[in-house]
């Protein structure tokens, strides 16, 4: 017959062992259990992985979002994570990791280039004509030298940017007819051709999380989205990273 302190005992005992099973869960798996259970409505969890910094983990989603949480899961952090030390944003730098696209993958066919000096550095850039913003960034880049662009008509702000997407890339210059329109607001002259490629542009760049234009691809497959200071273009054209201030 068991005594109520053998009984006692044997509570303790599977008390403990409970315990241990629990804490021997790696944290990622603890992490990502917490997080559903909490937050229903949060997307399907992609990953969950260390950061640098010790007892800060990333909790990835849409394949290319980023959050941050304890070993617990018990708080949820969206914001940048910035290495002080190095001077580095390492939640742009993942971020970018998360997004590049190699470049050889991308169809050129379906782009026109413009070739500036002796073209030796290259970049890829997405943009809708009717983009304020990426007139302002024609702008800037039409300062540039010694660089190849190939550009990828991106037209999804309305019907119009069809219609003058359509008019650039049936051009006869399709590059002049698109910069005397981004940097000097001539309207393109109507002009008719088959536009498949547009629409490939289009489905390309919807397979490839493009969402935003103007969007840039460089050599090295890294993917900045916006109208970019210069200074951030010949970076990515040279191959280097940007450091936090």
């Amino acid at each position: 017959m068991n005594t109520p302190l053998k009984t006692l005992a044997t509570a303790l005992a599977a008390a403990l062992l409970a315990v241990g099973c629990s804490t021997s869960q790696p944290p990622e798996d603890a992490i990502r259990q917490a997080l559903v259970e909490r937050l229903p409505n949060l997307p399907k969890i992609d990953e969950v992985s260390k950061t640098p910094m010790e007892g800060l983990y990333e909790v990835r989603v849409n394949k290319s979002e980023i959050f941050y949480t304890d070993r617990a899961g018990n708080y949820l952090i969206q914001g940048e994570l910035i290495d002080t030390k190095g001077r580095q944003n390492l939640t742009e730098a993942r971020i970018e990791k998360l997004t590049a696209v190699a470049f050889d993958s991308l169809p050129l066919k379906d782009a026109f280039t413009i070739v500036r000096g002796n073209g030796e550095r290259k970049m890829a850039i997405f943009e809708d004509p009717n983009c304020g913003f990426c007139k302002r960034f024609e702008k800037e880049l039409d300062k540039l030298d010694n660089v190849t662009m190939h550009v990828f008509l991106f037209p999804i702000l309305g019907p119009d940017s069809v219609t003058k997407s359509t008019h650039i890339w049936c051009a006869q210059d399709k590059g002049k007819t698109f910069v005397d329109w981004m940097v000097n607001s001539k309207l393109p002259a109507e002009a008719s051709c088959d536009t498949a490629a547009v629409q490939r542009n289009v489905a390309f760049g919807q397979a490839n999380r493009i969402t935003g234009t103007p969007t840039t691809i460089f050599a090295d497959g890294t993917r900045v989205a916006g109208a970019v200071p210069l200074e951030r273009v010949e970076q990515g054209l040279n191959g280097k990273k940007t450091a936090t201030p």
